[in-house]
Order: structure tokens, then sequence, then C-alpha cells
């Protein structure tokens, strides 16, 4: 876990310094914040303790599979080292069998597992740890690993569903680009020789002819100022949402773009439930729950919600109330947490949130490449047909010149 150094000013207005672990800069803010203190300078330094090789970012499937071993070996007994040595040697990944191997020389060598896990945060996130952590004391590994990788396979089936609903609409899209790329950089030239020959060029023309041929032009002889251009705007991009501002404006409009935010916004809320009631029934602290919840959501807007809502938890509200003012859970998610609270079956309700938005995401995906399939159709018909009507109106233009021709010779 990344440690800030941080200087706040306390109630009486003196400065005090210090360094504390955190998520994120973020979440070391609002913990300041609901303490009545005002953070002055926050800056991220090298974490406690040593350090290991970072083996890079290993697949959620792997992760997945890992975790329904790990906690069937542990339920019968096996020492946690000799699952860690087994299971390294079982994966398919190389990077995991790498940190599997690191994780199990710490924990031989006397360190617990979720701190040996903690030096791999590229790997084991925060509900990851959370989890581990919670099994480790209250003696129930085994229940929170199995809780743990029923949660990581929602997450790779929901993912899965995601990629393969977007398949066919890429593949479109790859295959019409290409097509027209085709169109324009070789037949477009081509046609244009044929048009010369003819005797028609520049002002002679037809208007979509006369675009489609500079069109043709500029891409084959500009194009790496356009490669550039667009390298720019990416680069440009990335450097923006990099940033914290950025990054609120990129998740607020992922939230409100027609149709895709709608998709976004399930996608957030089935993981918001399904990650907090996760941790609940694990035995973790709402508090702590809320927080691990905040980086995990995947969107900052979302996140900030949680925080606000975890804000006011501390300072005796049901979490159900900042959760409606902020407008971002609908009623039904309100409602169903509020019973949940008053019955004392949250991690219950969240589970039965998180099944619902799940299916309402895969329905949504269903009926949105239903309705991809006939606009991209119909969209590169268009574009190819334009190509097709451009390329044959300066015939049409000959053909009504030669006409005329022939009735004013056959009149003389």
């Amino acid at each position: 876990m990344p440690v800030f150094s941080y200087t706040f000013r306390d109630q009486s207005g003196g400065i005090q310094k210090g360094t504390a672990e955190a998520e994120s800069e973020d979440l070391l803010r609002k913990r300041f914040e609901e303490q009545g203190f005002t953070i002055t300078e926050v800056t991220m330094i090298k974490a406690r303790g040593p350090r290991v090789k970072s083996y890079g970012k290993v697949k959620l499937v792997y992760l997945s599979v890992f975790c329904r071993q790990f906690s069937t070996m542990v339920d019968a007994g096996v020492s946690l080292v000799r699952c860690l040595d087994v299971l390294g040697q079982q994966t398919q990944d190389p990077k995991l069998r790498r940190i599997l191997a690191d994780i199990g020389e710490r924990v031989e060598g006397g360190e617990s597992l979720s701190r040996a896990m903690q030096r791999h945060p590229k790997t084991f996130n925060s509900l990851f740890l959370g989890l581990v952590r919670a099994g480790e004391v209250g003696g129930v590994l085994e229940e929170s690993l199995q809780r743990l990788s029923h949660f990581l396979e929602k997450d790779v089936e929901l993912r899965r569903k995601v990629k393969a609903a977007m398949t066919y609409p890429v593949l479109v899209m790859i295959l019409a680009s290409g097509i027209v790329g085709f169109l324009v950089t070789w037949f477009i030239p081509q046609w244009k020789a044929i048009l010369i020959d003819l005797g028609l060029k520049g002002d002679d023309l037809p208007g979509p002819t006369k675009f489609l041929i500079d069109l043709s032009d500029a891409v084959r002889f500009y194009w790496w100022m356009i490669a550039i251009a667009v390298f720019c705007i990416i680069f440009a991009w990335r450097m923006f949402v990099s940033t914290r501002f950025g990054r609120r404006v990129a998740d607020r409009i992922k939230l409100r773009i027609p149709i895709f935010g709608k998709l976004h916004h399930k996608i957030c809320l089935a993981r918001f439930s399904r990650t907090m009631g996760t941790l609940l029934t694990s035995g973790v602290p709402i508090l702590q729950a809320m927080e691990t919840v905040a980086g995990t959501v995947g969107n900052t807007i979302m996140a900030d919600a949680v925080l606000e809502a975890r804000a006011r938890i501390r300072e005796g509200d049901r979490i159900g109330d900042p959760l409606e003012q902020s407008r971002l859970f609908p009623p039904m998610v309100v409602h169903m947490i509020g019973v949940g609270e008053e019955s004392g079956s949250l991690d219950y309700m969240l589970q039965k949130i998180a099944d619902f938005y799940e299916s309402e995401v895969e329905a949504s995906l269903a009926s949105l490449t239903a309705a991809i399939e006939p606009i991209m159709i119909v969209t590169l018909g268009t574009i190819v047909g334009f190509i097709v009507i451009s390329c044959f109106l300066p015939l049409v233009q000959v053909i009504s010149k030669l006409s005329t021709a022939d009735e004013t010779a056959d009149t003389k």
C-alpha cells in the first residue's frame, strides 16, 4: 500500500506533519476531513519495508482458479506453505507462479498471508487483501477464499459477457474501415486517372466526386500528418484523464453518454453491490468495507458518493440516506439497502442487488447488440453507396454531354 507524507492544520490552527498508508491520495484526504483536519500538502513516498520486484498484473481468470483451489486445499487442512507451493507449480501463468513462490517464502519466514500478498499490489487489490485479512483474524480463511473465488468468478463472467457482446460490432467496424480504406487509397486514385483521360478534372467534376477525390489525396499524401494528429489527441486525452480533475470528467461522461452510459452505470452498481456484500459477509467492518468499495467500484463519481456515505455513517446516519441524496443509486437499491439494514441482512440484500443488476447488464448487452447490428449495416451501406454514386456521377455527366453533342450534330 502506498505511503504518503502529509501536512495538515489541526482544529487549533497548528501545523502537524506525518506519514500514513492509504489506498490513494483522495482516500487519505477524506480520512482527515472526517476527523476535522484540513490537509495542506500530500506527497507520495516510498512504501515502508522491503519491496519486491513487480511481476506485472495477473489476469482475473487465473486469480479466480487460484482462489477456488486455495480454499479447497486450506479446507482440507493442507498448510499454507504447501498450498502455495503446489498451486504455484500448477498454475499456467508464469507471473502468478513467481508471485506465489515469493509469497510462500515470506509466509514460511513468519509473515502473515495478507502481509505477504500486500507486497504485490498489482495482483492483489484492497478487496483481496481485506477478505484474506478478515479470514485470518476470524480463523475462517477457507470461507473468505471461497467467497473471494465466487466474487472473482462473477466478475470474470460479467467481463466476458461485455467482451463477447462487443466482439461483433468491433469486427464489423474493422471490416468497414478496411473496405473504406481500400476504396479511398487504391480505387479512387485509379478512378481519378480514368476521369482525367476523359477530360474531367477540377470544377468539371460533380461536388460529391470532387470531395471524394480530395479526401483520397489528403489520406494518401498527408497520412503522416493525420497519424501525428491522432497520436497527439490520444496522448493529450491520456494525460488529461491521468489527473484527478480529468478522471472525474471522463467518468462523468461515461455515466451520461447515451445508451452506453446506462450500461456503465449498471455495471458499476453490480460491482458495488457484489463487492460490498462479499466484504460484509466475510466480517469486514462496514466503514472499512465502504473504503475498499470506493477503490474498486470503477468510477470516481460513484466512489465519491460511497465515501460521502461512509463519512455520514460515521456521524450516525443510515447508509441508504446519503446514497439516495447522491442520485446515483436508484430508489430500488436504496430501498433494498434500507430493508437490509433494518432486518440485519444487509449482506444478503446486496448480493440480491448484484444478481439483479448483473442480469440487467446481460439483457442490456443483448438488446444493444441486436440494435447495433442493423445500424452498422445501414451505416456501412450508406458509406459504400456514397462512394459508388460519387464515382458514377461523372459518367452520367459524360454520357449526357455525348448525347447533347449527337443531338446537335443531327440537327445540323
